[in-house]
C-alpha cells in the first residue's frame, strides 16, 4: 500500500456534488488506508445537492450528512494530493500548493446541473459524473496499488 498517498483533498466549486461524490467513492474504496476530505472553492451553504445523495444512494452510500465547506474551513489543510475537478478550485488549489508541499492533479469533470430536460435525464447526468469519478479514482487508486496502471 505505500504506493498510495495518506491524505487527499477534492475540490470543486460549491463542494454540493461532485467533490463529495469523490470524497464519498474513495472512502468506499480506501477509507481505511487513506485520509480523504472535500471542500469548494465558493460553497454556498445549500447543503448538498438532492441528486447526488439519490445516485449514491444507489450504490449503498450514503452522502446525506456532508456539510460543505470551503478551503478557509478545512481543519487541517496538510494534504500529500488535491484533486481539483472544476476551474474555479483549481486555481484555489494552486494558491494553497505556493505555501505546501503537495501534489495537485486536475480531473477536469462535468457539471451535472448543467443538463436540462426530465427528472431521469438530470439523475443520468448525475450517473455519468458518478461513473466517471469511479473509474478515475480506481485508476488513480487501485484496489492493488502494486499492479501497474
Amino acid at each position: 500500500m505505500a504506493d498510495l498517498p495518506g491524505s487527499v483533498l477534492f475540490a470543486c466549486g460549491r463542494n454540493a456534488i461532485r467533490s463529495p461524490m469523490a470524497e464519498c467513492i474513495l472512502k468506499h474504496y480506501h477509507g481505511r488506508r487513506i485520509f480523504v476530505d472535500s471542500v469548494g472553492a465558493r460553497p454556498d451553504g445549500n447543503g448538498v445537492d438532492p441528486f447526488a445523495v439519490a445516485i449514491m444512494t444507489e450504490m449503498g452510500l450514503d452522502l446525506s450528512a456532508h456539510k460543505p465547506k470551503s478551503f478557509d474551513e478545512l481543519q487541517d489543510d496538510s494534504f500529500d494530493l488535491i484533486v481539483t475537478l472544476e476551474p474555479a478550485a483549481q486555481h484555489r488549489a494552486i494558491e494553497m500548493t505556493r505555501t505546501a508541499a503537495v501534489d495537485l492533479e486536475y480531473w477536469p469533470t462535468p457539471d451535472p446541473t448543467a443538463v436540462d430536460g426530465s427528472r431521469d435525464q438530470r439523475m443520468n447526468a448525475y450517473r455519468e459524473v458518478r461513473q466517471y469519478l469511479i473509474g478515475r479514482i480506481l485508476e488513480r487508486f487501485p484496489l492493488n496499488p502494486m499492479a501497474p496502471l
